[in-house]
C-alpha cells in the first residue's frame, strides 16, 4: 500500500469511513458514540489537509533561507543563458569555463 501516492480526498474519506465504523461498533455495544458527526470529522480533516499543503506549497515556493536565495539568483542566470531542464548545472558551468 503506497500512502505516499494516496490523495487527501482519499486520506479524508477513509478516516472518515473508520470513524464511522467506529461509531457503529460504539453504538452496538451500548457505548457512547463519538461526540461528532461524519460531516464534522470531514470538514475537520479536510482543514487540516488544506492547512497543511497551503503551509507546504508556501514554505517550498518561497525562499528563506541565504542558499535558496543563492539557488534563485543562479537559476535565474542560467535561463537566461539560455540553460534547458535537460541539461545539469555542472554542465552549464563547465561551458562558462571554457
Amino acid at each position: 500500500m503506497k500512502v505516499k501516492n494516496m490523495t487527501a480526498g482519499t486520506l479524508v474519506r477513509t478516516v472518515t469511513l473508520v470513524v464511522a465504523l467506529l461509531n457503529l461498533v460504539l453504538t452496538s455495544f451500548g457505548k457512547n458514540p463519538l461526540p461528532f458527526s461524519d460531516e464534522q470529522i470531514y470538514t475537520g480533516l479536510s482543514a487540516l489537509v488544506t492547512v497543511a499543503a497551503a503551509l507546504a506549497a508556501w514554505w517550498k515556493n518561497n525562499s528563506f533561507t541565504c542558499c535558496a536565495r543563492q539557488a534563485d539568483e543562479v537559476l535565474r542566470v542560467l535561463q537566461q543563458e539560455g540553460a534547458t531542464e535537460d541539461e545539469s548545472v555542472a554542465e552549464t558551468l563547465e561551458q562558462e569555463g571554457d
